[in-house]
């Protein structure tokens, strides 16, 4: 009942409040984003929601546009700014998800939504994350983020979709502001991000044929 109905409802209502209470937050920080590092404001990228349906997903932008002498854009870790990384290790980068959560496109809970690039690279098994909507944050995500491996977030985000209930939900939502506050799990120091699974799983492919 909680996980086909009551889950859906839960997301739109307290989406909905969020984004009105929130407003003030979301126009300064737009202003800032603006400010500091440019324009468009708001990052949008193409990810695989549930059953890999793509949408379009928001978040303010995190990076600057610094181009080397050829115009190439420079690399994550130098157009990543001081006001960047607090955005990201904040999570107030992910605030315009709400926006996706209202729209149906993710959920407040659920297996965070990684890059269409790592559709073909997940296994038999990992492949059943893609079962429920993506979240705002997830089983993973208070249990290490960014700071364990692959393979251990996705064995998370599994054991999440086997066990969607609300207490489950309420746990993880609380652990999420308690991490958030502690800025705790963020990507270890002069990392812009995680290895890429992709990179990742060619080079273990390569190492096994050999």
């Amino acid at each position: 009942m909680y996980r086909k109905y009551i889950k859906r409802i839960l997301d739109f209502v307290l989406s909905l409040i969020a984004i009105i209470v929130l407003s003030p937050v979301l126009l300064i920080e737009g202003i800032l984003v603006r400010i500091k590092l440019g324009s468009p404001v708001i990052f949008r990228q193409e990810r695989p929601g549930k059953n890999e349906k793509i949408f379009t997903l928001y978040k303010f932008r995190t990076m600057t546009d610094k181009k080397d002498e050829e115009g190439k854009l420079l690399p994550d870790e130098d157009r990543l700014t001081k006001f960047g990384k607090m955005l990201r290790s904040t999570s107030l980068d992910e605030l315009p998800e709400l926006i996706n959560i209202l729209k149906g496109d993710m959920s407040i809970v659920g297996p965070r939504p990684l890059l269409v690039q790592y559709l073909p690279y997940y296994t038999e098994e990992e492949k059943h994350r893609h079962d429920v909507r993506p979240g705002l944050t997830g089983l993973a995500q208070v249990n290490g983020r960014n700071a364990t491996s692959w393979e251990e977030r996705f064995k998370e985000d599994i054991k999440y979709v086997n066990n969607i209930t609300f207490i489950n939900d309420t746990k993880i939502v609380l652990k999420t502001v308690k991490k958030v506050i502690k800025r705790e799990g963020i990507s270890h120091e002069g990392e812009a991000t995680m290895g890429s699974l992709d990179v990742e799983r060619k080079r273990i492919n390569k190492i096994v044929q050999i």
